[in-house]
């Protein structure tokens, strides 16, 4: 009796399991509700937050300013700082931000000719003139022959500080040299006796500074900033009266078709504001200019 009793307790225990097992079973297979506005609304999630990836410096300085314009008109405002000119692009073409800001045109233009994305500009916001700062050098018409000229490597900004250094004159570039189409140090004509180096862009102050005395360096207006260098004690500045404020302003940068979405125009109507131009006219002094 009692083994047939162990028995059946036995076969009672296994089917309890089995039932158990099976309610388990039927738990993880049932479909799982998703938000596809989620899904498909980019790399916030919603329609309400706006994810924009930038510099530290100015660019993410000037985004802080209108965070609270934008939480008036619904969004909140997240910020990613970024500290390479190549990651942002990468994180906006994946999906991971909504927009970007720390480029001008021809430089996104050149990126997605080499990477085969289709990100476009949204709004210019503002103009970083390259200025030309010296290792021990005051003047650069005392410049020592054989001197080195570190300059950024990337497509738009080595061609940008070549003609920097052709407006100086201390190089020669072709007669025909087209900042849209650009050059390297490849087509420069005659290089004054100086040994250019091209390095990556946001290496261009360390390595001045690092650099024998006598060295100068041709540095994007963010990254000057970033080293602490005064774009008033440099030896020589871009030209901003011509078409170069155009050409190279910074832009915010989005997926093709994403520029007239709602948050985005939202981000950019908060940007070029008259609070914005004063922000940035009293905090760079001339490093950084509104070119709305």
């Amino acid at each position: 009796m009692k083994k047939i009793v162990s028995i059946l307790l036995s076969l009672a225990l296994v089917f309890s399991l089995a039932a158990l097992a099976g309610c388990s079973s039927n738990k993880t297979e049932e479909p799982v509700a998703t938000d596809d506005a989620a899904v498909t609304d980019g790399a916030s999630g919603d329609d309400t937050t706006i994810v924009v990836g930038a510099s530290a410096t100015p660019h993410a300085e000037i985004l802080e300013q209108v965070k609270d314009a934008l939480a008036d008109e619904g969004y909140t405002l997240e910020i990613k700082i970024f500290d390479d000119y190549v990651l942002p692009n990468k994180a906006l073409a994946d999906g991971e931000l909504d927009a970007n800001y720390f480029q001008h045109t021809p430089y996104l233009n050149n990126y997605n000719a080499e990477n085969g994305t289709d990100l476009v500009s949204a709004a210019l916001i503002h103009y970083e003139p390259f200025g030309v700062y010296g290792n021990g050098v005051t003047d650069l018409a005392e410049l020592p022959d054989g001197a080195t000229i570190i300059i950024p490597a990337d497509g738009s900004n080595e061609t940008r500080a070549l003609f920097v250094l052709a407006q100086e004159g201390l190089i020669t570039l072709p007669e025909d040299a087209d900042a849209e189409v650009g050059v390297t140090t490849l087509d420069v004509v005659d290089d004054g006796g100086y040994n250019i180096v091209p390095v990556q862009a946001d290496t261009v102050a360390a390595q001045l500074a690092n650099a024998d005395a006598g060295a100068i360096a041709v540095i994007n207006g963010n990254y000057a900033l970033a080293a602490g260098l005064d774009i008033n004690d440099a030896l020589a500045t871009e030209d901003a009266s011509g078409a170069a404020a155009q050409t190279y302003a910074n832009v915010i940068a989005v997926r093709n078709g994403d520029e007239n979405s709602a948050k985005i125009q939202a981000l950019v109507k908060a940007l070029q504001t008259d609070a914005v131009k004063e922000y940035i006219t009293n905090t760079y002094n001339g490093a950084v200019v509104a070119i709305f």
